[in-house]
């Protein structure tokens, strides 16, 4: 966590160490200050640092930093259809979930790519970055809403002059995942450099990997239910490993029930009988036996890496009215189209008739069965795998204007700053679902009969000539005809939606009054802001579809609010700052958000400071006005419960609902650490922080098992009413968020760097080195969800929003001897558990329960991965140019396999890992070049 020039601002305490120093706003801060001193901990990345991994997306790079914990990538996001997140790189602090985090754009808003409010990273500039600065604390007072697990404010280059082309490209070690990126960037000043114009453009595509083509996910590896668990056997009740397989398909088509049970269909007419090994029907899941027959078809079908293709332009003009005023208009736009894929969908429970067509046509022999055992009809599950992979197109235009000024005056005796601006963001989303069938033409096409002549059609047909139908073969691994596709298929499910943001703000700065250890200053500012959505969906893709469902979602509200802000030095050496923001929302009402924070410069060597805040984060558009967002899910009904279903694993849909009663969360934290920039030792700096931050009425969703346990287990009728049927299958389950939940988590950061002419050791050394390396110790992260028991996410590596490693690491090292620049980065995460109040056991073990559930083996191995660049300057054509070659993940090491659970994505489709931890990708290759004149 660097300052621009290579120095890490934790040592940054006066405009002698650090020439960047000279009057500027540390984030986290609204006053102008001499350097980075500040009670919040501020970490800052600097282009060198950037530039030295020349990654794909800035996202990429600034997500290895350790406080950096939850958030949501391109890869990570492929794994739904609804949500409209594909392709979208958000960043979160602290494992609280990327809604938590603020992200500015040079000290402002930008408006929002999801209806979730995430900012995607991909919308800023990456040429134009002249650094990061990380807040890892709570800012609601200085910001507004969001910033509870802090602040991710990119400063972008405004005064930039020359042109600078840039060009990289990226290719795994398997041949996959390639990238490649273009910018080009101009400034230019005119009038007496009184008129500044600043253009940038760039270009970015990333080719798919369409499944998850990898053998670390072949083997089989999930968490199940242990087939031979009683509550005395002494067994664990959850067994994870590899070598089991689903139980309720194959890829062809797999007989689940009566005398035919496990007759699997294959090609040319050919059956199979399989082997359950180890199995329970109930539980889902088979140990050994013919477990990779039921995998195959399904296994890795979600996309690793989605299509993802950028377009961005950006543009700032500033003209200087007289030396101390300044005007200014930006605009930027950014277009993305992203393409990934789920899943090949299972389905179970599909009837198939005995004077089913296909079937007394391809399978003479099973049809001859039914008829000696008086067999009407028979139901399979299969894994479709001659359909197509269904999946989402998403395109998304991000528009942003920003106009305003700001400038300098003489006040008190003192100099003052303004700020003024207007801000409007558009935002708008087109997502087109990929290869998913409407339920109703799927009932009636794979109702296949003979019709006059021996043909193939659909029984309805014989009554409706008209209707279209088109006769659909469900048997077998070949697959149905095109034909049948293009009639399930039909027009594809579509959603346009667009998000809008309007902003104004004003603020000034300024000395107030001297004390005998230095001038008191305030800042103070009003900002008035509205969140919008609108969508717009036909009728016919409202419901009746495997996937989507989609609903128009339509809401707005308005914010208003206040703030002011004191910086007082007490005595020498000793600094208060304390900020205080009042906030109306048109939804919520009133909320109030403060922060007192101080440090204190005991010697030369140490510096303390500590920071305690009240913080919120608002109910987003999609908790407040979603209409509906659907998604295919399962869920397990106890046996004997009062339902038309019970068992494990049981298909239905998912209604996401929004809440207009929802109130802001809110938060309170507090900080405390201290900085060391020993005289004793020059160019070494360290700091260590302590972070504790507590949350009340946060803002969750019950998840589906919940809402059934909680009607079927505790009786609540509340929740049996969202739980709905369709005859005696389960049909959909609503959820809606509420403000019932608590969350709680504490930590600490280390950060040290060193820096040093090697001729200081040896005077025939040449070159400079450097040496920095950040950790973060993850105490707790408890999630009290208000229903069942808290859980705590500090040291679980199995993944999920607030799962995060009990310590996270990064090491960076520099050699410079110019032109030559070497780079070293080791980077990971120590080794977890599953759960932490779960018991790891074989035999003997006691009696399992929800909480301290019983599992075989409840460890997950850390890693650490190793990055190498080395880059070249170079003078060509009049210009200064570098070349740099990157290695990530040098010795390819494989992510650790995961068993997610019977609770959990655990089908086989998905990467059986933890996808926001583990490197799914392997060895990369980058070459990045860049020329400036």
């Amino acid at each position: 966590m660097l300052a621009a020039g290579g120095a890490p601002t934790m040592a940054q305490t006066n405009a002698e160490r650090d020439p960047l120093a000279a009057e500027i706003i540390v984030t986290g801060s609204r006053i102008v200050r001499d350097g980075y001193s500040a009670p919040t901990p501020v970490a800052v990345m600097g282009q060198a640092e950037i530039a030295a991994q020349a990654p794909a997306n800035i996202s990429d790079f600034v997500n290895q930093m350790p406080a950096i914990a939850g958030s949501g990538t391109s890869g990570t996001q492929s794994g739904g259809l609804s949500n409209a997140a594909a392709g979208i790189n958000s960043i979160g602090l602290r494992g609280l979930g990327a809604g938590r985090t603020l992200v500015l754009v040079n000290g402002q808003r930008s408006v929002a790519s999801s209806v979730e409010g995430l900012v995607d990273i991909n919308t800023i500039p990456q040429d134009l970055v002249e650094r990061v600065e990380v807040v890892t604390g709570g800012a609601s007072a200085a910001y507004g809403s969001d910033a509870v697990g802090g602040v991710v404010n990119f400063i972008l280059k405004n005064d930039y002059k020359g042109l600078k082309i840039s060009a990289d490209q990226g290719l795994s070690t398997y041949g996959d995942a390639r990238n490649y990126r273009i910018g080009v960037t101009a400034g230019l000043s005119l009038l007496d450099d009184r008129l500044h114009m600043l253009f940038n453009g760039e270009y970015f595509h990333q080719t798919p990997v369409n499944s998850i083509d990898r053998s670390w996910n072949e083997q089989g590896y999930f968490q199940i239910n242990n087939p031979n668990y009683t509550a005395t056997n002494g067994e664990p009740q959850r067994l994870v490993g590899a070598g089991f397989g689903p139980n309720g398909y194959t890829s062809g088509g797999l007989i689940t029930s009566g005398p035919l049970r496990g007759t699997y269909f294959l090609g040319d007419g050919q059956t199979g009988q399989l082997n359950y090994g180890i199995n329970n029907p109930s539980f889902g899941y088979m140990i050994g036996g013919d477990y990779q027959t039921t995998l195959a078809g399904h296994l890795g079908t979600n996309s690793l890496v989605p299509m993802d293709d950028r377009l961005g332009f950006f543009n700032r003009t500033s003209f200087d009215v007289t030396p101390d005023i300044q005007i200014f208009a930006q605009f930027s736009y950014n277009r993305s189209k992203s393409r990934s894929y789920y899943q090949q969908t299972p389905s179970t429970g599909v009837t198939i008739g005995a004077n089913n067509a296909f079937l007394q046509t391809q399978y003479p022999d099973i049809a001859a069965q039914m008829v000696a055992n008086n067999l009407s009809s028979i139901t399979i599950g299969t894994s479709n795998a001659g359909f197509p992979v269904p999946g989402s197109s998403i395109k998304r235009e991000v528009y942003r204007f920003v106009g305003g000024a700001s400038g300098k005056l003489d006040l008190f005796g003192n100099d003052w700053s303004w700020d003024v601006y207007y801000q409007k963001g558009v935002t708008k989303a087109r997502e087109q679902l990929i290869n998913t069938w409407n339920n109703a033409r799927m009932t009636l096409a794979q109702d296949a009969v003979f019709g006059i002549g021996g043909s193939i059609v659909c029984r309805s047909t014989q009554t409706n000539p008209t209707n279209g139908c088109v006769p659909i073969d469900r048997l077998g691994t070949a697959g149905p005809s095109q034909e049948a596709l293009d009639y399930i298929y039909g027009d594809q499910p579509l959603r346009n939606q667009t998000l809008k943001q309007d902003v104004a703000s004003a603020t000034v700065s300024g000395g107030l009054f001297d004390l005998p250890a230095g001038t008191v200053s305030i800042a103070a500012g009003g900002e008035w802001r509205r969140e919008q959505i609108n969508g717009r969906v036909e009728d016919e893709f409202r419901s009746g579809w495997l996937y989507g469902n989609y609903q128009v979602n339509r809401g707005k509200y308005d914010v208003a609010e206040g703030f002011v802000e004191l910086d007082v030095p007490v005595f020498k050496g000793f600094n208060l700052n304390a900020a205080g923001r009042a906030t109306h929302y048109s939804v919520s009402g009133w909320a109030k958000t403060w922060k007192v924070g101080a440090q204190y410069q005991m010697i030369p060597d140490i510096r303390l400071r500590g920071n305690i805040s009240r913080d919120i984060r608002a109910p987003n558009l999609n908790e407040l006005f979603a209409a509906g967002t659907a998604r295919t899910n399962t869920v397990n009904i106890p046996l004997g419960a009062n339902s038309p279903v019970t068992g494990d694993r049981i298909q239905f849909v998912q209604n996401q609902m929004g809440n207009m009663n929802l109130k802001p969360e809110v938060a309170d934290s507090w900080t405390i650490g201290t900085v060391l920039t020993p005289t004793f030792l020059p160019g070494f700096m360290a700091s260590f922080d302590y972070y504790n931050i507590k949350i009340d009425k946060a803002i969750g969703t019950p998840t589906a098992q919940q809402t059934v346990d909680l009607c079927y287990g505790e009786g609540i009728q509340s929740y049996c009413n969202n739980i709905n049927f369709n005859g005696n299958s389960l049909s959909t389950i609503d959820l809606y968020p509420v403000n019932f939940a608590k969350q709680s988590t504490k930590g600490f950061d280390i950060e040290a760097s060193y820096q040093f002419e090697l001729s200081s050791i040896a005077e025939k050394l040449p070159g400079n080195f450097r040496i920095q390396g950040q950790t973060t110790h993850y105490i707790k992260n408890v999630v009290d969800d208000g229903i069942s028991f808290p859980i705590d996410y500090a040291g679980v590596n199995a993944g999920g929003t607030y799962a995060v490693p009990d310590w996270v690491y990064r090491i960076s090292a520099f050699y410079t001897l110019e032109p030559v620049t070497l780079n070293l980065v080791a980077r990971g995460f120590s080794s977890g558990v599953y759960n932490n109040a779960w018991v790891e056991c074989t035999s003997g073990c006691p009696v399992s329960t929800t909480q301290y559930r019983t599992i075989n083996d409840n460890s997950i191995k850390g890693i650490t991965y190793f990055d190498a660049s080395a880059s070249v300057k170079f003078a060509a054509g009049g210009g200064d140019g570098k070349l740099t070659f990157i290695v990530s993940n040098m010795f390819n090491k494989k992510p650790v396999a995961i068993g997610n659970g019977p609770d959990g994505n655990n089908v086989p489709a998905y990467a059986q890992t933890n996808r926001g931890r583990y490197d799914v990708v392997g060895r990369v290759f980058r070459l990045s070049a860049t020329l400036e004149f």
